[in-house]
């Protein structure tokens, strides 16, 4: 897999290049924003580490040129700026994840496996678990022979419970992967949408597997 990393201070770049291909990553690197830019939308990048602050184009800059020409591919968002209201902004313009500097490469690390993971796991187009099928295209839901076709909102709690089948899923944990981190945490969206779920997918005699774990959030139980 290749990763791009966007950095302008040379000591950090070469030590995340140098740590992430001893873990067998091969590795690009761009110093200031305008190189970046164009090797992430001209390279076939799986994941692109991106300073905040560059040279030439702002990283938020780049960030945007991204998402508009390539909306599914990872970036972390790297900055000295640890502020609440600066890694709101970074996420809200697409960041997939936000780490503030000094920090520690194998948390890094840790982080890019796992976005390389969810990556993977989204390119397919049909997701299988706990006795449902859905298909992401058609947001067709089927369980037990009977199908149904889903809202995209409910498509994407659904798609995100089976992805993290049999793991609690906590109300903010969904609140930002199928809302956005402009919601209020106090709000019983999930709670609505996942009984707009459950009543799609019971079936007489077999209650949809979605599961209520009180005070914590949410699990989709797959069957063994």
């Amino acid at each position: 897999m290749e990763i791009l990393i966007v950095e302008d201070e040379e000591a950090i770049a070469d030590f995340l290049r140098r740590g992430l291909e001893a873990e067998g990553y091969a590795v690009s690197v761009g110093t200031d924003g305008l190189e970046g830019e164009r090797l992430a939308l001209s390279g076939s990048f799986e994941l692109v580490i991106l300073d905040r602050m560059l040279p030439g184009r702002d990283g938020l800059e780049v960030l945007g040129a991204i998402r508009r020409e390539k909306p599914s591919l990872p970036v972390i968002l790297l900055t000295a700026r640890d502020e609440v209201a600066d890694r709101v902004e970074g996420l809200d313009a697409g960041a997939t994840d936000y780490v503030a500097k000094p920090f520690s490469f194998e948390e890094l690390l840790a982080r890019i496996r796992a976005h390389l993971r969810a990556a993977a796991a989204e390119s397919t187009t049909v997701l299988e678990a706990a006795g449902i099928r859905l298909d992401l295209i058609s947001r067709q839901a089927e369980r037990d022979g009977t199908s149904v076709r889903l809202p995209e909102r409910e498509a994407e709690l659904l798609a995100y419970l089976m992805r993290h089948r049999d793991r609690v899923c906590t109300q903010e944990e969904i609140l930002s992967a199928v809302w956005g981190y402009g919601h209020d945490p106090g709000t019983n969206v999930v709670q609505v949408y996942v009984g707009y779920l459950r009543r799609k997918l019971d079936r007489p005699g077999a209650p949809a597997p979605i599961e209520t774990v009180r005070s914590v959030g949410y699990r989709l139980k797959d069957r063994r």
